[in-house]
């Protein structure tokens, strides 16, 4: 359990990091403001790119936190700079008991949906069937709208392949 949680989303939120320094690199090289970056979207109704962040880092904070039976570690607030969005995923890689999380696979859980709904699951349920999921639908939706904006990255950057 804890190498589907935080085995998992470590590696990735520094690969997200890193993309988002690709994105930095490459506006500051074109001349224009990284800013322009995080209103990115790829459909009117979706997440901007500074959004698709904060929500991989509230799944890779919040559903190992349920699975340790803790508090999620307080996240800075959502802002569109990409200084900000450093601190964010900074402050998302924590350290959490391997023990509790690794016992975690059959307890119930409850995630809360930002409208105040509360989703049910078992600790293996959470991470397969949802959060894990989710996560990786930021993150790759993140990739794409660099991606499509133009920066230069590859799948290698996507997966944190040297």
């Amino acid at each position: 359990m804890y190498e589907a949680s935080i085995g998992l989303f470590v590696p990735y939120l520094r690969n997200l990091s890193a993309l988002l320094d690709k994105g930095v690199a490459y506006a500051e090289a074109r001349k224009f403001n990284p800013t322009v970056l995080l209103g990115m979207r790829l459909a009117p109704d979706m997440y901007d790119l500074a959004q698709q962040v904060g929500e991989a880092c509230r799944h890779a904070t919040v559903a190992p936190a349920l699975l340790a039976q803790c508090e999620p570690v307080a996240l800075p607030a959502l802002e569109h700079d990409m200084a900000g969005l450093q601190a964010r995923i900074a402050t998302s890689i924590e350290s959490l008991p391997r023990a509790e999380i690794d016992a975690a696979a059959e307890r119930k859980v409850f995630f809360r949906l930002k409208n105040g709904t509360e989703l049910p699951f078992t600790g293996r349920a959470l991470l397969l069937t949802f959060s894990v999921p989710q996560f990786f639908f930021h993150v790759t939706t993140a990739y794409d709208l660099l991606r499509h904006a133009g920066v230069e990255l590859v799948k290698k950057d996507y997966l944190g392949r040297k």
